[in-house]
């Protein structure tokens, strides 16, 4: 019996129901990464799954974090761009990078009966969900939650705390009480205004004075960056390499990139944060010509969590120990690879074998064709029930696992009723949960 099935049987006499628990919870989560929803249940994780994914998130951060050393000699401009940047992305990377990569991350992963498999790494600032501890706590405030996770001692890790210990194990810091500035691009922050100053005001209570706004409030003075009449300390960086992309991009980001290299403001996470979080890296990982990079320890782990990944290029590749040509291959085996663009994020361009017509997945490989694209196995999750008005029903959940300076940080969790391995995407119709845990 696991914590889930001891949860949906005790829940099926005495549980709340969805409407309940919604009812109950949706205030605190709204304005929230969890758009005022819940699941109708958290999910539970036992100890031995737990200690094997935290394992394994830090063998593949180390192997993905060494690769410029290994195989680029230091060159981060030539890591940039065999990742799939572009020359404008590569060269903000290299101006904005930091003494080490970031820590903070979240890894998406699909769980089967062999453990958890990662689809993508987002690394740095950008990655969302770090608010996801508002609903373990609101959850709390539920007599038969509160009673299962006291009578099975569980816990669930404040990923907000964590964040705020690894600002400041990687940003310095000159004052107690820091001004700290979550921004983003003006296109995207009046859509997420309302949820940033949330986040702001929770991080108040660890002791970070914070609020929002659009990069281009910001003004350079006197080498130094303002927000208005208060002088920054730190950028909570919510704009994207990809946004550099955007007309007038490099001129709004140019304020806040002057004064860090001034050493006038700090940036949480560096410009380079992101390049670890790009599937090309994952594709150099997986790739069968850099196993000698790694020990056979290490490689138990990368093999146990990273699925089959290559970057889109003509030639031969190894496929279950066989030599074969990547697009001959890609196209006799669709139904069990994923097509992705290296650096977009949300689900954006993926294209799904199993679900798209022979002639549109050629057209599609063509086009990405020494392009930055990567294949990936498909991973087929095993589905897990959840408590309906009248009984129970399957969902597929994408488990985001946290990194963090002290290594595991927490668990944000989505689910959808898209069994077929669908992209799982709270913008069509996913719903989030929490997590607790064994000690």
């Amino acid at each position: 019996m696991t914590l889930t099935d001891d949860y949906l049987a005790a829940a099926a006499d005495r549980g709340p129901k969805p409407a309940e628990l919604h009812a109950a919870v949706s205030d605190a989560v709204a304005a929230t990464s969890y758009w005022g929803n819940s699941l109708s249940r958290p999910v539970f994780l036992e100890r031995e799954p737990l200690a094997e994914l935290s394992t394994d998130l830090e063998v593949l951060f180390a192997a993905i974090t060494s690769l410029p050393e290994r195989l680029y000699g230091g060159d981060l401009a030539a890591f940039a761009r065999a990742v799939g940047l572009s020359e404008l992305q590569a060269k903000v990377v290299v101006r904005g990078n930091a003494k080490a990569p970031s820590r903070f991350g979240r890894a998406d992963l699909y769980r089967d009966a062999d453990g958890f498999h990662l689809l993508e790494l987002n690394t740095g600032s950008t990655a969302g969900g770090v608010d996801n501890q508002m609903l373990n706590r609101a959850l709390l405030d539920l007599p038969f939650v509160k009673e299962f996770v006291t009578e099975h001692d569980l816990v669930f890790e404040d990923t907000m705390a964590e964040l705020v210990q690894t600002i400041i194990a990687e940003v310095e810091l000159t004052d107690e009480r820091p001004f700290v500035v979550i921004v983003d691009f003006p296109d995207s922050f009046p859509q997420l205004e309302p949820q940033l100053l949330k986040s702001a005001a929770e991080l108040a209570k660890y002791g970070i004075d914070a609020t929002a706004c659009s990069v281009d409030s910001l003004e350079l003075r006197d080498d130094h960056l303002w927000l208005n009449d208060r002088r920054v300390d730190t950028i909570f960086r919510l704009f994207m390499l990809e946004d550099l992309h955007k007309p007038g991009a490099l001129e709004l980001l140019e304020p806040v990139l002057r004064a860090a290299e001034l050493g006038h403001v700090s940036i949480f996470t560096s410009m380079d944060a992101e390049l670890y979080g790009s599937k090309g890296a994952l594709a150099l990982v997986s790739d069968e010509a850099n196993r000698h990079l790694y020990s056979e320890q290490e490689l138990v782990s990368l093999d146990r969590i990273l699925p089959w990944t290559r970057m889109v290029r003509p030639g031969p590749v190894t496929v279950d120990g066989e030599r074969r040509d990547l697009m001959e291959y890609a196209e006799a085996d669709q139904n069990r690879l994923v097509l992705k663009p290296t650096t977009l994020h949300g689900g954006q361009g993926v294209v799904l074998g199993w679900q798209t017509d022979a002639a549109s997945w050629q057209k599609q490989l063509a086009a990405a064709l020494d392009s930055p694209y990567i294949l990936q196995r498909r991973i087929d999750p095993t589905p897990e029930l959840f408590p309906t008005e009248d009984g129970v029903e399957p969902w597929v959940l994408l488990w985001g696992a946290f990194l963090v300076a002290n290594g595991f940080g927490g668990l944000w969790i989505r689910g959808s009723r898209e069994l077929d391995g669908a992209v799982v995407n709270l913008a069509t119709g996913a719903v989030s949960t929490c997590c607790f845990h064994e000690r």
